[in-house]
C-alpha cells in the first residue's frame, strides 16, 4: 500500500514539475533569463513524509478497530461496556493530540523510541478524557474498571507494536534518508563524500543571484521548493546575494563558509567536513502550517458559499457595464518569490488593463469602470482571492501580494531595500497586518512601502493563529478605505 502511494505521488510530481514554465507577460516586465530548463527529479522527500504520516494515521486507525472487535470477539465480558463506539469516541481524540505532541512528526516517523513516547502519552491522555466525559454522562454507573484497564492496556500495547514495526519498515524502505538537501555550487568546487544530497553547479543551469529580476527569485524558488535542506558554496562576495535569496525562499537555508561572514545567520549547521551558517528557517512548523490552513479553509469555504448571490450580482454588473472579461488576472510573488496568478474582480477598462503593475491606481483614475469605482472602494474587487485561498496560493492573513512593476515613488520594491524579499517566506493573505494599520493605496513615497514592510515583518516573526484571528476581526474597520480606489 505504501510503496503504491508514493508511486502515485510520483507521477504526480513528474507532471507538477513537467508543468511549471514562466508566464508570456512575466517574461516581457523586463525580466531577462537563459530558456536553459532547471534540473528534474524524483519524488520528494517532502512528499515520501507525507505518504508514510497517511499510512500511519491509517495503521492508528487500524489498530483502535481491530483491538475493540477482537475483544468483542476473544473477550465479550471485557468490552462489553467499552466496545467501537468507544473507540470512535477516543480516536478524534487520540489524533489531535498525537498531532500535536509529534507522534506523526519526521522524527517519529524515522526513530521508534520517540514514535512510541509520543503515541503512548496521546492514548492515555486520550483514554483519560473520554473516561471522563463518561463518568459525567452518568454512562459508567454500570462499567467496569477492569475491562475499561484490560481494554486500554490491550489498546496500548498494540500501538507500540505497530509503531515499532513502522519504525523499522521506514527505515528499511528509506535507508534512514527522509529529508531532500541541494547543495548548489556557485564558483566554487568542494571535495565532500556525502552522496545522497543533490549537487547542482549553477552556472550549468543559467542561476544567478539576481536582486534585480523577479524571475530568476522564482526560478529559484521553483527549484528549491520541494528540498527540506538547500545549501549553497559560492564565492564570497556573492554570499550576501544568495542571503537574501534563501531568505525569502521559504526554506531552510545554509551557505557554506569557511570563515564567518555577516549574513544575518540564525544557527550553525554542518555538512560533510564544511562548517555552515544557517541564513534562514521555515517561519511556521507543521503544526502552526496545519492550524493555519485550517482557519483558512472554515472560514474561506462557507463564506464562499454565503457570497455566491453577490459574487453573481457583481459578475453580472461588470458585464453589463463594459466589455471584456469579469476577472482580472495578474502574475503576482507569491511564497517561496514563486509567481502565482491573483483573481480580482475587473475594475477597469480591457483596453486600460495594466499587466504588470507599474502603474498604481489613483483618485479620479479614468481607467476605472462605473462599477469598479464602487467595488474598489468597498473592497469587493477583492472577493475572488477567496478562490485563491481555497487553491493554496493565498492565505486570508498575510503579506499583501504585490505586482512586478510595483514602484514606491520611481523606484521598484525590491530596490528602495533589499530586504523586500524576504517578506514572501508565507503565503500572500487577503487582508494583513499592515492593512489594518491602515498602510494601504498607492505607495508614491518610499515611506509608504517601508511602512508596510516593517509591518508584514513583525507579522512574520511573531506569527500566532490568534493574531490572525485579531487581524481578520479588525479588518472589517477598514473595508472602507480612504485609500480604497
Amino acid at each position: 500500500m505504501l510503496r503504491c502511494t508514493i508511486k502515485l505521488l510520483h507521477v504526480m510530481n513528474e507532471v507538477e514539475w513537467g508543468c511549471m514554465t514562466i508566464h508570456n507577460a512575466v517574461a516581457k516586465a523586463e525580466c531577462k533569463v537563459s530558456r536553459m530548463p532547471l534540473p528534474t527529479r524524483g519524488l520528494s522527500k517532502a512528499a515520501i513524509r507525507s505518504a508514510l504520516r497517511i499510512q500511519l494515521v491509517t495503521l492508528d486507525l487500524i489498530v483502535f478497530s481491530a483491538i475493540f472487535l477482537v475483544l468483542q470477539r476473544a473477550a465479550p465480558s471485557l468490552s462489553m461496556h467499552f466496545d467501537i463506539s468507544t473507540a470512535a469516541a477516543i480516536f478524534p481524540i487520540y489524533l489531535i493530540l498525537a498531532f500535536n505532541n509529534g507522534a506523526y512528526s519526521a522524527t517519529a516517523l524515522e526513530h521508534r523510541i520517540e514514535s512510541i513516547r509520543c503515541t503512548v502519552s496521546a492514548v492515555i491522555i486520550a483514554q483519560i478524557s473520554v473516561a471522563a466525559i463518561l463518568f459525567f454522562i452518568k454512562t459508567t454507573e454500570s462499567a467496569s474498571r477492569l475491562s475499561f484497564a484490560a481494554s486500554s492496556a490491550c489498546m496500548i500495547l498494540s500501538l507500540i507494536v505497530g509503531r515499532a514495526l513502522f519504525t523499522w519498515h521506514v527505515r528499511r524502505l528509506s535507508g534512514g534518508h527522509l529529508w531532500n538537501e541541494l547543495l548548489l555550487l556557485d564558483g566554487v568546487l568542494l571535495n565532500f563524500i556525502q552522496k545522497e544530497s543533490q549537487v547542482i553547479h549553477v552556472n550549468q543551469i543559467d542561476l544567478e543571484p539576481d536582486l534585480h529580476n523577479p524571475v530568476m527569485l522564482h526560478r529559484f524558488g521553483i527549484l528549491t521548493q520541494q528540498f527540506d535542506r538547500v545549501m549553497i558554496a559560492s564565492v564570497p562576495e556573492r554570499h550576501a546575494d544568495w542571503a537574501i535569496m534563501l531568505k525569502g525562499a521559504d526554506v531552510d537555508g545554509e551557505i557554506v563558509i569557511e570563515q564567518s561572514n555577516k549574513l544575518g545567520a540564525i544557527g550553525l549547521g554542518q555538512f560533510d567536513s564544511y562548517d555552515t551558517l544557517q541564513i534562514s528557517r521555515k517561519p511556521l512548523n507543521l503544526r502552526a502550517r496545519f492550524q493555519k490552513r485550517a482557519l483558512d479553509l472554515a472560514i474561506a469555504i462557507p463564506l464562499l458559499i454565503s457570497l455566491l448571490p453577490l459574487l453573481a450580482v457583481i459578475a453580472l454588473a461588470i458585464k453589463l457595464d463594459t466589455r471584456g472579461p469579469i476577472l482580472f488576472r495578474q502574475k503576482r510573488v507569491g511564497r517561496g518569490n514563486r509567481l502565482f496568478e491573483i483573481l480580482k474582480f475587473r475594475s477597469m477598462r480591457i483596453e486600460e488593463l495594466d499587466v504588470v503593475g507599474e502603474r498604481s491606481a489613483s483618485r479620479n483614475d479614468d481607467r476605472i469602470t462605473r462599477v469598479g469605482k464602487f467595488i474598489r472602494a468597498t473592497s469587493l474587487d477583492e472577493l475572488p482571492q477567496l478562490f485563491n485561498v481555497l487553491l493554496g496560493d493565498m492565505s486570508l492573513v498575510g503579506p499583501r501580494p504585490h505586482a512586478l512593476g510595483s514602484l514606491a515613488g520611481e523606484r521598484k520594491f525590491w530596490e528602495v531595500d533589499r530586504t523586500y524579499w524576504q517578506r514572501h517566506q508565507l503565503k500572500p493573505g487577503i487582508t494583513g497586518l499592515a492593512q489594518v494599520r491602515g498602510f494601504r493605496g498607492a505607495t508614491h513615497e518610499i515611506s509608504d512601502l517601508t511602512a508596510r514592510l516593517q509591518a508584514d515583518m513583525e507579522y512574520i516573526q511573531g506569527w500566532d493563529i490568534w493574531r490572525d484571528l485579531s487581524i481578520l476581526i479588525n479588518t472589517f474597520r477598514v473595508i472602507i478605505h480612504r485609500n480604497a480606489y
